[in-house]
């Protein structure tokens, strides 16, 4: 996911696939293989950041050739553990600059993991990576949030985003650096303990030209999976680059 376990070790890995489990919710899923797995054909993909294969393992279910990249190997030990998993092919490393071998006609970095480089020269090396694995006209996909800026009054820097039994999180922005923070506090053991996470966003112009520095070009930009419209209130989008 990083350049290394950080957040997302063991101590996170334990508990990951049971707070995460509305999006493996098969609704969720569903949409997101259907468009990944008609983009891919019978040329594979590559996921980057595959955790614990929420979404590689149905779209290997679905007869694509997947392999995984992932710098967690608490993850990795869970994917490992799931049915399916032989057919996946794994690599440790950082999905910045690990390469697999071979080509595939599609990879896809979701949920957010593009932001998990926490630098603009990791964001750079990573479009780098995922054109290296591509033929020509082969796709990279994106799928992320819009940076929540337009809710920040000025002078504001924290926007709450969960509260439940289990506990509560916030986003905390340095709109200076392009930096921001998900800390997340949950009730372990009738203890409250922090999970923070540390994220660089970048507007969805910024990734484009990441993409150009690459050889590759945007092709699709949706508001979803569904492929709605994106539009000026879009909270996320999925972008798909085609290399030149």
């Amino acid at each position: 996911m990083g350049s290394d376990e950080g957040f997302f070790g063991e101590r996170v890995a334990a508990f990951y696939d049971q707070r995460s489990a509305g999006t493996s919710d098969p609704e969720v899923v569903r949409p997101v293989v259907d468009v990944l797995s008609g983009l891919a054909g019978d040329g594979g993909a590559l996921e980057f950041g595959i955790g614990t294969g929420r979404i590689a393992l149905p779209l290997a279910e679905r007869g694509v050739r997947v392999a995984g990249i992932d710098s967690s190997e608490a993850m990795l030990s869970r994917l490992r553990a799931k049915p399916g998993a032989d057919a996946i092919e794994v690599a440790l490393g950082d999905f910045a600059d690990t390469r697999v071998a071979g080509d595939f006609a599609l990879v896809y970095l979701v949920f957010n993991t593009i932001f998990n480089l926490v630098t603009q020269e990791a964001q750079v090396a990573c479009f780098q990576n995922a054109a290296a694995h591509l033929p020509a006209g082969g796709r990279f996909v994106v799928e992320t949030g819009v940076p929540a800026l337009q809710s920040l009054p000025v002078g504001q820097t924290v926007i709450p985003f969960r509260a439940d039994p289990e506990g509560f999180s916030f986003d905390v922005y340095d709109v200076a650096t392009q930096r921001f923070s998900s800390q997340h506090f949950y009730l372990v053991d009738g203890r409250l303990e922090a999970f923070p996470v540390e994220f660089r966003y970048a507007w969805p112009a910024e990734l484009d030209l990441m993409a150009r520095l690459a050889g590759m070009r945007l092709e699709h930009r949706w508001a979803g999976w569904g492929r709605e419209p994106f539009a000026d209130l879009s909270r996320g989008h999925v972008s798909v680059y085609v290399k030149d």
